[in-house]
């Protein structure tokens, strides 16, 4: 049977049990409630052959800003049938107009590089058990009055409006913030997931204050599985080995513009929420 009778077809509730079991056959992490959140958050499509999921596809919109793309994954006994490239199609037909963003492994980036993709640089994926330290006087817990400030934050650095993703994010975790004359400076999230619980996206603006919110949450968790995403450029990758959270492997950064471009960056960003989805 050829890829091209496989059908690809909008993902359903009765489609998540073999949506984690194609993920754990990947090596992720997800948990039924990782797949939850990203589907709650995105559009998905599945690839089915006689009746079996054998691929999947999320989209994420930010409304018209940008999109991100999610949870590419081809069935390991499906792979070099050109299922992959089907599923990316299904994924630009549903984005429209918006600029895309993903995270490339080795393996998708020739594909995506076809797809008009470009490289923007390199994620360090840490993780482990938190090591005992002193927790920082300079942030405190948000607040529900304090979701609109973050998310403006937010926007500014990610360049597209992600209010939705975060009030998502408020209501299964918790959140940290850093105050400069009486606005938030700088925040970060934390939130279940894998084997234990992520902190980002973290939002600063400047290193030192990164670091802060991210040790908010390692002081709270001493021992605890924590896993956080950056990028080499941040500098924070050293750091984060010292606090007990090694350099496990990462991702490619890439974009594809497209007619409505996506605002700059205007914050620095410090770390990636692994598209805050995976």
């Amino acid at each position: 049977m050829q890829a091209s009778q496989i059908e690809i077809v909008p993902f359903g509730p009765d489609h998540l049990e073999a949506a984690v079991a194609l993920s754990r056959q990947a090596g992720w992490p997800h948990r039924t409630e990782d797949w939850q959140l990203a589907l709650a958050l995105s559009d998905g499509m599945v690839a089915v052959e006689d009746g079996r999921v054998v691929g999947t596809v999320l989209v994420t919109p930010y409304k018209w800003d940008c999109a991100t793309i999610n949870m590419v994954i081809v069935d390991e006994t499906m792979r070099g049938r050109g299922l992959g490239r089907k599923l990316m199609d299904a994924a630009l037909l549903t984005a429209g107009d918006r600029p895309l963003r993903l995270v490339a492994t080795t393996e998708g980036l020739p594909l995506y590089q076809k797809l008009g993709f470009h490289e923007t640089g390199t994620v360090l994926q840490h993780q482990g058990l938190a090591g005992e330290i002193v927790a920082p006087v300079e942030t405190e817990a948000a607040t529900d009055a304090d979701l609109a400030g973050i998310a403006e934050l937010d926007r500014l650095a990610f360049g597209a409006d992600r209010e939705g993703l975060l009030s998502y994010l408020a209501g299964i975790g918790e959140s940290a913030v850093t105050r400069r004359d009486d606005r938030i400076s700088g925040f970060a999230c934390l939130r279940p997931f894998g084997r234990g619980e992520v902190i980002g996206p973290v939002v600063a603006a400047d290193l030192g204050q990164a670091r802060k919110l991210i040790e908010h949450f390692i002081a709270r968790r001493p021992g605890r599985f924590l896993r956080v995403d950056t990028t080499d450029e941040t500098g924070l990758s050293p750091w984060l080995a010292d606090h007990g959270l090694a350099h496990v492997g990462g991702g490619i950064t890439m974009k594809k513009p497209f007619v409505h471009h996506a605002a700059e960056p205007a914050v620095t960003t410090f770390a990636l929420a692994s598209q805050a989805l995976g």
